[in-house]
């Protein structure tokens, strides 16, 4: 069993740049594939959704501290919903929180692919394991902390165990099928606005709508432009992996 000492050189190493994994164009065409598998299919969608809805929810309460609002709780259901309750005097700081929802797996899955591809996915891995953490001390359910556990134990796990090519690789498929999710999540709420208006209540878009007096769709058109915007900042160095194929 290693030594608590051994443990924390092994998770401080992680903060440091690894060597930045070769990645020939055959890996990341796997890597497209097992994101898109991780994030398409209804059975791998059922859990790998979960992590989305963490990430969506984690970008409220980030959003919400860092605009001076009161978080008062994380909620997590395994339908894939989450709620995220703040308090502010400030209608413009609250709908600032309420804005960085759905941008936020996009954002983060750009993260991960750029730490990944340049010898940070130790690194991305560790903070994924503190933030989770972090997030313990406002989960308000008890499907909100086996989701959150899990993913903990999924981060550590990587952080202590893998060898850093291996946790470069794993970074890179991961922050893919978040992008590939922050799509089908966008779809899935222009549907609602489009066919399922009974659902409205639900819509973050929606909720804007309601506190700015700005219509819905705007704000669809704002997210889905930042979503846009992570998946070329993340798209272009993998093109050119994919390149060296043709």
């Amino acid at each position: 069993m290693a030594s608590p000492a051994s443990l924390w050189e092994t998770f401080a190493t992680a903060f440091t740049q690894a060597n930045v994994p070769t990645v020939t164009w055959v890996e990341m065409l796997l890597s497209v594939t097992a994101a898109v598998g991780l994030s398409i299919p209804r059975r791998s969608w059922r859990y790998f959704g979960l992590l989305a809805t963490v990430t969506h929810e984690l970008g409220h309460a980030f959003a919400a501290l860092t605009s001076g609002q009161r978080l008062s709780g994380i909620r997590l259901r395994l339908d894939h919903s989450g709620t995220t309750t703040t308090y502010s005097r400030s209608r413009l700081a609250a709908a600032w929180s309420c804005f960085w929802g759905y941008p936020v797996p996009a954002l983060a899955g750009a993260a991960f692919v750029w730490c990944g591809l340049n010898g940070w996915g130790p690194a991305a891995m560790a903070v994924s394991a503190l933030v989770l953490a972090a997030t313990l001390l406002f989960l308000r359910n008890l499907a909100g902390f086996v989701i959150t556990g899990a993913a903990i134990g999924g981060a550590g796990s990587l952080t202590f165990l893998a060898p850093p090519p291996a946790v470069g690789h794993v970074a890179v498929i991961f922050g893919l099928a978040l992008l590939v999710a922050a799509v089908r999540d966008l779809l899935k709420l222009t549907h609602v606005h489009l066919r399922r208006r009974d659902r409205l209540s639900s819509s973050d878009a929606y909720l804007l709508y309601r506190a700015t007096s700005v219509p819905s769709g705007i704000w669809i058109g704002l997210f889905t432009l930042l979503v846009a915007g992570a998946w070329l900042v993340a798209w272009q160095p993998i093109s050119v992996i994919l390149l060296q194929g043709a």
